[in-house]
Parts: C-alpha cells; sequence; structure tokens
C-alpha cells in the first residue's frame, strides 16, 4: 500500500519591516526615517493579507476605507488600481500611512494579530499612495456634476482637507481658507519633516487643487473676514481651525528665555525651516541641554528635533512611568534609538535662569504611582524631600494645546463648552449656528491626525445631506 503524499505546508510570511535610515546617521538630519516599501516588499507583504469576509481592520478605520480591496489589488500588482480604491474614502493617504496610529486602530483589530504580527495596512497604504505620486498616471477620481453650491472650509488642516475632498467629488464648489503661508495645518506646522515631509503635504494639497478645491493661503477668518460674513457669501461653512493655544506648566521661571511651547518650537523647525538658518531666516534657540515636557507624539517630535538641531541631550521628563506613556510605540522606539533620555516619575516644580534672564535648569520632584485616574492609568504621586536639579538650556513644554479663541469669540451664535471648543453633534459636526459645521481639534481637542479625517467624513456627509435636501 502506497504512503499517502502529504502537500508541503505553506511557509508563514513574515510582516516585512520598511527599511529606515540608521539612528546614528538620522539623529543628525532632517530627512525621512523610513525608506517606505518596493513594489516587491508591498506585495509580499499583501499576501500576508486573509482577505476575511467581514473585515474587522476597516471597522477600526475612521474614514471607511475599504482595506482587504486595495490591499489584494496591490498583491496583484495593480497600483494604480488600489490608490484609486483608497481615494474613494480618504484623500490623503500618504499622510494617514505615515502618521495614523494603526496599531491602535484598523491593524489593532486585524485577525492575524491575535496570534501573529498583523497587516502593516499602513506601510500598504503609505506605498500606493507614494508608488501613485512617484511613477504613476495623472489620474483622477471621477467628480459628480456640479451642484452650483459653494462651500467655504477654514483651516486646511486632516478634517478641512477631508470635508475639500469629500464635497468637491460630490459636485460642489469648494474654496479652503489658511491662515499660515502654507496649506496643511498641523501636518506641516507641527509634525516634523523626519515623520511627514511636506513634500508630501503639499502634494497631497496639490491633488485637491487638480480636482478643482481652491485654497487662499494668509487669510485669518475673523480678521480678514468673518464667518458671517462667509455665510453671505457661501451656502455652507466648515470650521477645522484646530487646537493651536499653547498650554503651558504654570510653574515658576516659563518666562525665562530658553522655554518654548512645543507649537512655537516645531512651527519654527518644521514649518518656517529653522534648522536651515540662516538659509532661512528663523531663529530658534540651538540647546545643547534640551528637556521636553510630556509624553506624546508631540513630545517625540520635539525631542528628536532637538538632536537634529544639535543637542548633546535631549530629555524626556514625564511625571508617569514608561508604561503610561501616550505617544505611539513606533514613535517611543524611534527616540529612544536616536538617543532621547527619558526621565520618568519626575514633575517638575520651577525653572531656574541666571541674572541675564536665560533659563540654566529645572527642579523637579520624583513621583510614584499610585491608583488609576480618570484616564485609566495610575495616577502619579508626589514623594516629600524628593526634590532634584536638573541642568538644561532649553524647554519644550508639551503637555497639550487648547483652543484658541479669535474665530470662536467673534462667532456669534457658536456654543462653546467650559474649555472654549465649539460644541457640535458628534455624529454630524452641525453647530448650534445653522449652515456651520466644525469638527477635528477645536470640537475633540488635541487628537489624532485620522480622528480629525474621521469627523471631517462625517461632517461632509452631512453637508452634502443639506445642499441636497435642506436643513
Amino acid at each position: 500500500m502506497s504512503e499517502e503524499v502529504k502537500a508541503p505546508k505553506k511557509e508563514k510570511i513574515p510582516r516585512q519591516q520598511m527599511p529606515e535610515q540608521l539612528p546614528e546617521v538620522r539623529r543628525r538630519n532632517f530627512d525621512e526615517v523610513p525608506f517606505g516599501y518596493t513594489p516587491e516588499l508591498a506585495r509580499k507583504e499583501a499576501e500576508r493579507c486573509l482577505q476575511c469576509k467581514d473585515p474587522r481592520c476597516r471597522q477600526g478605520c475612521p474614514v471607511e476605507v475599504e482595506i482587504p480591496a486595495f490591499i489584494r489589488l496591490i498583491k496583484e500588482g495593480d497600483f494604480e488600481g488600489a490608490i484609486r480604491k483608497i481615494w474613494e474614502k480618504n484623500a490623503l493617504p500618504a499622510v494617514c500611512g505615515r502618521v495614523c496610529p494603526q496599531e491602535n486602530q484598523c491593524e489593532g483589530l486585524c485577525v492575524l494579530g491575535k496570534k501573529d504580527q498583523p497587516v502593516a495596512i499602513g506601510n500598504l497604504e503609505r506605498f500606493a499612495a507614494d508608488y501613485q505620486r512617484l511613477h504613476g498616471r495623472s489620474i483622477l477620481p471621477p467628480k459628480a456634476p456640479p451642484t452650483g453650491k459653494k462651500v467655504a472650509v477654514v483651516g486646511s488642516g486632516p478634517s478641512g482637507l477631508t470635508v475639500a475632498g469629500d464635497l468637491i467629488l460630490k459636485g460642489h464648489e469648494v474654496t479652503i481658507f489658511e491662515a499660515l503661508h502654507a496649506p496643511g495645518g498641523v501636518l506641516v506646522y507641527g509634525i516634523p519633516e523626519f515623520r511627514l515631509p511636506k513634500e508630501i503635504v503639499f502634494s497631497e494639497c496639490n491633488y485637491l487643487e487638480r480636482l478643482g478645491v481652491k485654497i487662499e493661503l494668509s487669510t485669518v477668518i475673523a480678521r480678514s473676514e468673518t464667518v458671517d460674513e462667509l455665510l453671505a457669501r457661501f451656502d455652507a461653512v466648515y470650521l477645522g481651525v484646530g487646537a493651536g493655544l499653547p498650554i503651558f506648566l504654570k510653574i515658576p521661571g516659563e518666562h525665562f528665555i530658553g522655554v518654548y511651547s512645543a507649537n512655537e518650537y516645531l512651527t519654527r523647525s518644521n514649518l518656517m525651516k529653522a534648522y536651515d538658518f540662516p538659509q532661512y531666516d528663523t531663529p530658534v534657540v540651538r540647546g545643547k541641554k534640551v528637556a521636553i515636557f510630556g509624553g506624546g507624539n508631540v513630545a517625540m517630535d520635539s525631542a528628536r528635533t532637538a538632536l537634529r538641531l544639535g543637542a548633546e541631550h535631549s530629555y524626556i521628563i514625564y511625571r508617569r512611568s514608561r508604561a503610561e506613556l501616550p505617544a505611539r510605540a513606533a514613535e517611543i522606539h524611534h527616540a529612544e534609538e536616536e538617543g532621547v533620555e527619558f526621565m520618568f516619575l519626575s514633575n517638575p516644580l520651577r525653572f531656574l535662569g541666571n541674572k541675564d534672564g536665560f533659563l540654566t535648569g529645572v527642579e523637579c520632584l520624583r513621583m510614584e504611582l499610585g491608583e488609576p485616574d480618570a484616564s485609566g492609568r495610575r495616577r502619579p504621586v508626589p514623594i516629600p524631600g524628593s526634590e532634584f536639579q536638573v541642568e538644561i538650556d532649553t524647554a519644550v513644554i508639551a503637555i497639550g494645546a487648547g483652543a484658541n479663541p479669535l474665530l470662536t469669540r467673534s462667532t456669534p451664535g457658536l456654543a462653546l463648552n467650559k474649555r472654549g471648543y465649539i460644541v457640535a453633534d458628534p455624529k454630524t459636526g452641525k453647530t448650534m449656528k445653522p449652515r456651520v459645521w466644525a469638527g477635528g481639534d477645536i470640537v475633540t481637542g488635541a487628537a489624532t491626525v485620522i480622528l480629525a479625517m474621521g469627523a471631517g467624513r462625517q461632517a461632509s456627509n452631512s453637508i452634502h445631506d443639506y445642499l441636497t435636501f435642506g436643513w
């Protein structure tokens, strides 16, 4: 009796890692850290997708990208088809593939992640967008016939760009008003070049302009024109102005020269290219001993920027432990690789300075972790008598940002909450003021790029319904 011949077991494909700059090289330049997938790596990673009939990954995407569908197209080598499929739901794939917290959203729900590493959805989205930008034809998705309706979008951050991209495809005329001299909002002033190159953001904005979106720069709504004046010219207005008002520690010594908000520190370096001074006439203190206060992605961006500006020591001073850091795991990992030094369970008490007004140090108090607080993280509790000092010449406060009141206080009829954020329906983005919608950080407070885009998607659907059927 002949023995039964068993088919060889299919070899499991490991998650494909993106090649990237070595830490000792990248910590001294502003070039993007990962190099991205090659077509071969992308197709190999795409083979890992199980093509689930009920894809949980899609449930984790705030803008509902058809994830298995675009991954299948990459696997088949149809890279143009892949980007077309993504564009159906997401106008900013090159951005999302780089900065979205996929580990907590789409990849966090991937079935493969239960026993193995999840499919690298973000890396594949980035690949499709980058391949199209670098090698693809000048293609555009189809647009609905013109409706004659006009929409004003205030702010060109992720939520505003999403609204504009959605509504232009539905046939409406869209104009974006941006206060800064370049489009992109927090994508250009808040996220460093080494994590999100400005060329990528400008390319995504150019894509919207090719679709027909108008972008007016250096236009501060509430100064050059009020929201009510916009309403006289447009059928609907969307407010996506973000939350860019710096929050400080409110401890003695914050007036010393060398103390920055993360907003100012990153804006000078990112958008105004202070790292290339004097080629770009934007000065910034190039500290040798820099301390960053906070533990989120903005703190990691600031600490890694300090190294690239020539810091010998870049400290993260954080009042909880490593386990409570809110930053993405990838950002923490990159910071550690590059030499950022972490001072956990340390709370700043006061800044120290010299007679000329320059920052010289910070005094901190050691902490220990107690019971969980409202955030679910263990509350830091002071250890009496544990004060210590750290010599620094630059401090960057990265503990969050608030709502800038310029627009909100000059717009009658907008309801605000106790923190100054706009009150809007979480499912539609409708505000209390007729024909005005809002979304993103100006409604929720500082959050992620993809959540702001999700809010933009909900608002654009609601705006389209209004323009089509009435309020």
